[in-house]
């Protein structure tokens, strides 16, 4: 069906709006830029930019969930380059905020998820397989919002025997069910929305109620902790 052209000046402002600078998805932030400028690779379309810069972001900074941040500075998408690693989180929004440094609108959204890749202590810890806010980016290419979780780098996929999840800019990129044993490995339990920023206020509350022995996890190696469980017999 053709849509009518009166809708159009309505859905060309509702998508321009996320192509504006946020408190934590900060494309305005001159790391940011460059960053997106470096990996946007030579071509001039965006499906072809937006795809470069999701595999810079996927492999680029390695997946920590135990160095959680969840103040305003720990959460910005420049804090990734500063630090080299992220999490679900931080990384989609490095992602989004790539994408509207480079003029492509971009949102985060967020799930709630039963995530079978995790450590023991991780575990333990969280007393629970459900991870809260599971972060992804949302990214307007072609005329649709399309779904993006650059979270695990293909090095943490390798150990845990997981199919890296792959991007084409033309659909939806969510977690397998499975992984490449058969085991279970992501489910989604409910979608939370997607916005022009991180709500942190929100989400910070939610964690503090959920997950109070959260912070332990920062005085930990979660690199030490993969290696040792996923260490194949001599």
């Amino acid at each position: 069906m053709t849509r009518p052209s009166s809708l159009e000046p309505a859905v060309d402002s509702a998508v321009s709006e996320f192509l504006q600078p946020a408190l934590i998805v900060d494309s305005d932030h001159p790391a940011v830029r460059a960053h997106a400028r470096e990996h946007a690779g030579p071509s001039a379309e965006p499906r072809e930019q937006a795809v470069a810069l999701y595999y810079a972001v996927r492999d680029g900074f390695r997946y920590d969930p135990y160095a959680i941040d969840l103040g305003p500075d720990g959460l910005k998408a420049s804090s990734v380059l500063r630090l080299g690693h992220g999490w679900c989180v931080t990384k989609a929004a490095l992602l989004a905020a790539g994408c509207r440094a480079l003029g492509i609108p971009a949102k985060v959204g967020f799930a709630d998820v039963r995530n079978h890749l995790s450590t023991e202590r991780m575990r333990k810890t969280m007393q629970t397989d459900v991870f809260f806010w599971h972060g992804y980016t949302a990214i307007w290419l072609d005329g649709q919002w399309v779904k993006a979780t650059p979270a695990f780098n293909i090095g943490l996929c390798e150990r845990f025997g997981l199919k890296p999840l792959e991007f084409d800019g033309r659909g939806d990129s969510i977690y397998h069910p499975y992984d490449l044993s058969g085991n279970r490995h992501m489910e989604y339990l409910a979608f939370r929305g997607e916005f022009l920023d991180v709500p942190y206020r929100e989400m910070h509350a939610d964690f503090e109620r959920l997950y109070p022995q959260l912070p332990r996890l920062d005085k930990a190696s979660f690199e030490a902790d993969v290696a040792a469980e996923t260490a194949r017999p001599a």
